[in-house]
């Protein structure tokens, strides 16, 4: 199968090129204004993978979300989309996060899908649950409980959760306010992919899309520091009636599946931009920031065959912008963070694949195929040394970058983008 997509990649660049042109062209007079989903909106996301290491049996998961956009009532994502089996849950609740696992008293609202308590979700498949009335402000921490009375199989998860949640023993402890049943730690997001609030007329959402940088790698855990999050908060501080949806995925790349050993780094960019912006409620903009993997992975991994040039590599991000046009989202550019010299994987930087960043970068801020673009690059670079971070914001890494870093660049975006 890995091979069948390769050979269909190789051989899509040219196509691409042309139905990029040609999507492009169709959509020159800009996307179709957003017109709002009668006031629902996605305020949190998280993007899955499949994770055969791990299953749950007779437990119950408490996992914790930062709402960035709060709202009257609350619906829930689950999705068994790399399950092999059918995932039966046997009841779920949300409420209010007091601290730790513990749950504010009075706010727990059991959920149900269709009216039934429990649902059997199919392997590949997203459920959606009934609506609950819930006052939730923005910035609130939500805890979303999830009992599984029996063996999981394969689990789907979003791995770098930055945010720790809870596992109880055995049984069913989704309706318990104390946190005492939910003695282990995650640091990861099983089966939740997705929280939506109504939140009124003209409530919208902005979708993140990129890998570890906007995943939130070398942030510090607990504290919603990741560049999304500083973007909420400055929107908050606006008053402008925006969430901010995360779907970065470290490790991700534009062209390429993760690597056999590495699954956890997910499907393509191309492959998964309708589940994690398209498909997201609410939706009017996109930030992309993606492709340096792209980049500095097939060197690292000593994987040529997976090499992409510049060209390439704007011939996918045109890709994006015709789809995401085409549905009416308006789509910002994010310019590549320096990464000389990575020490997390020898072959990652070169001479050659800063060339590469320099060139995608430059096409970026220049070709106006954007509808706004935010120069991350800029707000992060060391002036003294520009292929290299500002000391302050490098988490240690030279590509990722730390608490400070993340600030400046929710602080680089000119919030007028989302008018």
């Amino acid at each position: 199968m890995h091979v069948l997509r390769r050979n269909f990649l190789r051989n899509s660049f040219l196509a691409l090129t042309l139905a990029g042109s040609l999507a492009l062209l169709g959509c020159a007079s800009g996307p179709t204004p957003y017109s709002g989903d009668a006031g629902w909106v996605g305020t949190w996301g998280a993007s899955p993978v499949g994770d055969t290491s791990v299953n749950y049996n007779n437990q119950t998961l408490r996992l914790i979300t930062h709402v960035t956009l709060g709202g009257e009532q609350v619906r829930i994502r689950l999705s068994n989309s790399f399950g092999n089996q059918p995932l039966e849950v046997g009841a779920a609740q949300v409420g209010l996060r007091a601290s730790g696992a513990g749950v504010v008293p009075g706010s727990h609202r059991k959920l149900s899908f269709g009216g039934s308590p429990s649902i059997v979700i199919p392997p590949g498949a997203v459920v959606v649950s009934d609506a609950v009335a819930l006052s939730v402000g923005q910035g609130a921490d939500l805890a979303v409980s999830l009992y599984l009375p029996k063996n999981t199989g394969p689990v789907t998860q979003h791995f770098l959760a930055s945010q720790t949640s809870y596992v109880s023993g055995l049984g069913n402890s989704a309706d318990s306010d104390d946190g005492a049943p939910f003695a282990t730690k995650l640091t990861s997001w099983p089966f939740l992919s997705g929280v939506e609030v109504l939140a009124g007329s003209g409530a919208r959402a902005v979708v993140t899309f990129g890998d570890s940088i906007t995943d939130g790698f070398k942030s510090t855990v607990d504290t919603n520091g990741r560049w999304p999050d500083q973007l909420a908060r400055r929107l908050q501080a606006s008053g402008k009636k925006i969430a901010v949806v995360n779907h970065g995925i470290s490790g991700n790349r534009l062209w390429w599946d993760a690597p056999a050993a590495v699954p956890r780094f997910g499907a393509n960019g191309l492959a998964r931009f309708e589940r994690d912006v398209l498909a997201v409620t609410g939706a009017s903009h996109v930030v992309v920031l993606l492709t340096i993997n792209d980049i500095g992975q097939p060197g690292a991994r000593k994987a040529p065959e997976q090499e992409v040039s510049a060209n390439q590599i704007i011939v996918g991000l045109r890709q994006l912008i015709a789809r995401a046009h085409a549905r009416g989202l308006r789509v910002i550019g994010g310019t590549l963070t320096p990464f000389d010299t990575y020490n997390g994987a020898p072959g990652y930087y070169t001479a050659e694949n800063e060339a590469k960043r320099q060139a995608v970068n430059a096409w970026i801020r220049s070709s106006k195929e954007f509808d706004g673009v935010i120069d991350f690059d800029a707000a992060t670079r060391d002036p003294a040394n520009p292929s290299k971070f500002l000391p302050a914001y490098d988490s240690g890494d030279r590509l990722h970058p730390n608490d400070a870093g993340y600030k400046a660049m929710g602080d680089a975006v000119n919030l007028s983008l989302f008018d």
